[in-house]
């Protein structure tokens, strides 16, 4: 598996920021949160790969590779949740990762979605 398959972002007509702020743009409404959530369990053949490979130390690449995708799944639904709500930007975005009892991971992207426009500086 490359390096790319590995990377986060998704192309997309929503600007999405970690920041408060877009340099060059004003809020001109805020809409309010929004998130995109996923459960993602762990397969059998994973979770046994997962366990031999902590005995000897080393990346877990196949919960890498789930954790990227539960990511950019995530990521997807928080962008289509602001697209229906009428947002060009979300601002203040940030991922959670948690257990979900023991059964998965749960992967939860927020933010703030807001209308913006290019400022008249």
């Amino acid at each position: 598996m490359g390096i790319e398959e590995y990377g986060g972002g998704v192309s997309s007509d929503i600007i999405v920021v970690t920041s408060n702020d877009v340099p060059g743009y004003h809020v001109d409404k805020v809409i309010g949160e929004v998130f995109g959530l996923t459960v993602r369990s762990r397969h059998l053949g994973s979770q046994i790969g997962a366990g031999l490979k902590s005995m000897f130390g080393g990346e877990l690449r196949g919960l890498t590779k789930t954790l990227v995708e539960s990511r950019s799944q995530a990521m997807e639904r928080l962008l289509e949740q602001a697209r229906t709500r009428g947002a060009n930007g979300v601002v203040a975005m940030r991922y959670d990762v948690s257990e979900a009892g023991d059964v998965g991971t749960e992967v939860c992207a927020y933010g703030t979605a807001v209308v913006m426009s290019p400022a008249k500086d």
